[in-house]
């Protein structure tokens, strides 16, 4: 058993060193460039340099959610109601959309769920 968990050790430390003799080896090849250096396809490196370039405006977006009105109301730009301390959202015609007090209103189901809330079950 002993002479066995020494054979391991002793070939895990063999194939240290062969790594590292390879590492050392292929970092001095000549021409050879580190992949991290390679810029990814359809970056800024792709792209002719030939003067300053346009900073991007940022297109204006309306929140993904919204505090509800005092009565529980949502505004049409944000339908889906939610309540925070049950996690559950509320979708336009729901059997318990008109009824629900929402605490969040928000843009979309898929807004509510990047959020953390789970769809109503009717």
């Amino acid at each position: 058993m002993w002479k066995m968990i020494k054979r391991l050790c002793g070939l895990g430390a063999l194939a240290s060193v062969g790594y590292g003799l390879w590492w050392a080896f292929d970092r001095r090849t000549p021409g050879r460039v580190a992949w991290e250096a390679q810029p990814a396809p359809g970056t800024a490196a792709d792209e002719p340099t030939t003067g300053p370039r346009p900073e991007p405006t940022p297109e204006p977006r309306a929140a993904a959610w919204v505090e509800s009105a005092d009565d529980g109301s949502c505004p049409l730009t944000h339908p889906v109601k939610s309540k925070q301390a049950s996690g559950i959202f509320h979708v336009p015609g729901g059997a318990s959309y008109a009824r629900t007090r929402a605490d969040r209103c928000y843009r979309s189901a898929d807004a509510a769920i990047t959020d953390g809330l789970r769809a109503a079950k009717r």
